[in-house]
């Protein structure tokens, strides 16, 4: 979970004074943000079925099949699609999971 926070995150700051044009017209930043969701989806790939179980109101199945497009289907990578994903879906994930988390000490292993 805290990879996930740590990456989300990391997106959330790569991209925080772009607007779409912005976001599409420096390739660095581009490939960061897909970089971090790979990391995003694997980390979802680990937690397996409980994270459907602790936040049920998230995509997991989608969060997970978007680290098999960004690794094998490079093409298929569509920037308006990670701009949906980093605007509507990864703020209300993180906020949910920083809320989780703060119930735990940052050294308290996990998942």
């Amino acid at each position: 979970m805290r990879d996930i926070v740590e990456n989300g995150t990391s997106v959330l700051d790569y991209t925080k004074d772009l607007d779409f044009e912005g976001y599409i017209s420096n390739r660095l930043v581009c490939d960061a943000t897909e970089r971090c969701l790979a990391r995003v989806s694997e980390a979802a790939v680990k937690l397996d079925t409980l994270a459907e179980e602790l936040f049920p109101n998230h995509d997991w199945l989608a969060m997970r099949h978007l680290g098999n497009v960004l690794r094998h289907d490079y093409s298929g990578v569509m920037d308006s699609v990670i701009w949906i994903i980093r605007n509507d879906r990864l703020p209300p994930l993180l906020a949910d999971l920083e809320t989780f988390l703060a119930q735990y000490p940052d050294d308290q292993e996990m998942l």
